[in-house]
């Protein structure tokens, strides 16, 4: 082994050391199952399978046709949808084959604005942009963190947009859909919902459910509260044949190639443990943000939406302007090994985004480990000593480590039970 080498391994060494010993709560993050992190190191991982199964351009694809058809049948089992791709490779990539698929440049398309919880692809300097599509956002409701139907209807009307589309990387409250119906049909627009950071939530009923609200097309990662692999999925109602071959053309050979066969294998065992253990998982996960919320609120923090309960998703967002802003709370949260992210919310409008007013907190991973209510009040003790009462972060570090050392077995999988962190161990 030479020194490069040693040194690329060395350092994801520590990295797992890191993350073995931390409280990771970024909101669009979780962990795999044992069972589905083995299919990432099989021989999947080297091979290819473009196209479709039983169509492709390579042949030894028997047996991943097999493994394809299979995922495709529990995603459309878990969402009750009659379309589902699972080829594409993030949920950036599965955007963007909806843009390629059902816009082209020069359309409308609605969004959520960065600043008030929209996804990066959503934006004139993201995927929709790059389509040449222009990119208008939804009047914003900045008390209930969430679209103002009223105002957005009237938007709708007059903008009529090729694409309507629902999501957001702030996820805290469901969509208006159900609201927006009459206004969209009457603008005549194809309503998509990205539902990445709620997947999971959605397949589980816990959130809202796009395709009974209006929504044609639904688009996700499955990495965030679906617990899977970094992967991206289409799944849809098309309204015709003819809508269901854009969708196909708009990722192969539209933005993907190959599709990754291990993370699609994973994806697959993922998908099957959601089927039996996802509404545990999922209601727990919501207990635990409200706790962590309500905490929080607690000890003197700006929590969103107090008033609306906090959240009803994995995540809730926070106001540190009186706390030195989130580039500076984040860095020290860090320090302590609580991994978060700053974020823009509301007030941010036309900001910074490197040096944003908000924290954003996700309860998916703590959850996945075994955490529960109770454990978010320390979780919350913790971060006041950071960020309020400003103590050394070296010295809650230990406390951190403390804390967490309880909790290092992944639950709601297969195999319940397996150290989450050990047995994945670089040796």
């Amino acid at each position: 082994m030479d020194d490069n080498a040693k040194f690329i391994l060395e350092n994801v060494e520590k990295h797992h050391k890191l993350f073995g010993s931390s409280l990771p709560m970024i909101a669009s993050e979780n962990v795999i199952s044992p069972l589905a992190r083995q299919m990432l190191m099989t021989d999947l991982c080297d091979r290819y399978a473009e196209g479709d199964p039983g169509n492709r351009y390579y042949q030894g694809n028997e047996f991943v046709d097999q493994v394809e058809i299979r995922t495709v049948e529990l995603a459309k089992e878990l969402f009750n949808a009659p379309y589902v791709d699972v080829r594409p490779i993030s949920g950036t990539v599965a955007n963007m084959g909806i843009l390629f698929g059902l816009a082209k440049p020069g359309d409308n398309v609605t969004v959520v604005d960065v600043s008030e919880g929209g996804h990066i692809s959503s934006a004139r300097f993201g995927g929709v942009g790059l389509r040449g599509c222009k990119s208008i956002p939804y009047p914003w409701d900045e008390e209930n963190m969430n679209i103002d139907v009223d105002a957005a209807a009237k938007l709708l009307k007059h903008v009529r947009p090729k694409l309507a589309l629902f999501g957001q990387s702030l996820f805290l409250f469901p969509t208006p859909l159900n609201e927006l119906r009459d206004a969209l049909q009457e603008a005549g627009s194809t309503v998509w919902y990205d539902g990445a950071h709620v997947l999971g939530l959605i397949a589980s009923g816990r959130f809202q459910d796009p395709l009974r609200e209006g929504a044609v097309v639904m688009t996700g990662s499955t990495h965030k509260t679906l617990p899977g692999p970094q992967h991206g999925i289409v799944i849809a109602n098309p309204k015709d044949e003819k809508m269901t071959r854009k969708l196909g053309r708009g990722v192969f050979p539209g933005v993907v190639s190959n599709h990754h066969l291990h993370a699609m294998a994973a994806l697959g065992v993922t998908l099957a443990e959601h089927l039996k253990f996802g509404k545990d998982y999922t209601g727990q996960i919501i207990k635990n943000a409200k706790a962590l919320g309500q905490a929080l609120h607690e000890r003197g923090f700006n929590v969103l939406c107090q008033h609306l309960g906090f959240t009803e998703s994995h995540c809730i967002a926070v106001d540190v302007s009186d706390h030195g802003g989130g580039k500076e709370a984040v860095e020290k949260l860090e320090g302590a090994h609580i991994i978060a992210n700053k974020n823009l919310i509301p007030k941010d409008k036309g900001g910074n985004p490197q040096n944003p007013s908000g924290l954003r907190f996700g309860t998916q991973e703590l959850t996945r480990i075994g955490m529960k209510e109770g454990q978010m009040s320390e979780v919350a003790e913790l971060i006041k000593r950071v960020v309020v009462n400003r103590e050394a972060p070296k010295l809650v570090k230990a406390d951190v480590a403390e804390l967490r050392k309880d909790f290092n077995t992944i639950h709601y999988c297969f195999t319940e039970g397996v150290d989450a962190y050990k047995l994945h161990e670089i040796t």
